[in-house]
């Protein structure tokens, strides 16, 4: 699928996974909108690339909608990347008995609402306004990559959310995909390993814990680099016989307990 002249989306576009997939988007030349709550760095990132900066909050659609809006002002929206989304760790039951020490409802139920039915939102939107595209010669008329996570797979201690959100987005993949078959889109997921992100800080002691958390990677020993992930999305968005896949980008790590 080409991608030259187009426009895409990006959500969590203003830092790490998402930042670096945009940047790559635009470097093959599509119009990116970088799709993030974090104002000043998504303007930042949207202006160094070409782009434009659109304030989305996964939960909210018609922050969605408003975002799909300003892509197809620049051109046929032919790519959804979503990279938005959250962590969160509490075991699940407390230590002392009482219903009060049990994991956090509420927190459970927002981890899904951000990582897994924002993910279907954007998916829904964005593929809607796909449909109106003219086909390419394998009737293509666009393509999404979804961030699922190794925690889909081998979740740690304490991530019975975020390796809920994530399986939940694996699960997804191939009913959504032979949904989208009937309009010409396509659907993979990405679930990658440990990616040297903002997440881990800055400084002496955030270099030295990367570090021995590298050591744990079957190979190379170290922490993938997000322009990793953004290649493999760039390679799903446009290699047009993926389809209905999730490929782990994990350096082959398998999570421990903890």
């Amino acid at each position: 699928m080409e991608i030259k002249g187009t426009s895409a989306i990006v959500t969590g576009g203003a830092s790490g996974l998402g930042e670096a997939t945009a940047r790559m988007l635009a470097e093959r030349g599509a119009r990116v909108v970088v799709a993030d709550l974090q104002d000043d760095k998504g303007e930042q990132v949207a202006s160094e690339i070409g782009g434009i900066f659109a304030h989305v909050d996964v939960t909210r659609t018609d922050e969605i909608i408003a975002a799909v809006e300003a892509a197809r002002e620049m051109g046929p929206i032919s790519s959804l990347v979503n990279c938005a989304g959250i962590g969160w760790a509490q075991r699940t039951v407390g230590r002392d008995g009482t219903y009060e020490s049990a994991a956090n409802l509420e927190a459970f139920v927002r981890v899904i609402n951000i990582n897994l039915i924002g993910t279907f939102d954007c998916i829904r939107l964005a593929a809607t306004a796909m449909s109106t595209n003219e086909p390419d010669a394998d009737g293509c008329r666009g393509a999404i990559v979804n961030t699922a996570s190794v925690a889909a797979f081998d979740g740690q201690i304490g991530q019975a959310s975020y390796s809920a959100s994530k399986g939940g987005i694996v699960g997804m993949t191939l009913p959504v995909a032979r949904d989208l078959a009937a309009i010409g889109v396509r659907v993979n997921t990405i679930a990658p390993g440990l990616i040297d992100t903002p997440i881990y800080g800055e400084g002496e002691a955030s270099e030295a814990f990367k570090a021995k958390l590298g050591a744990s990677v079957l190979f190379p020993h170290r922490l993938g680099h997000p322009e990793e992930f953004a290649s493999m999305a760039l390679e799903l968005l446009t290699n047009s016989y993926m389809n209905a896949e999730t490929i782990r980008v994990d350096g082959g790590i398998r999570m421990p307990p903890k």
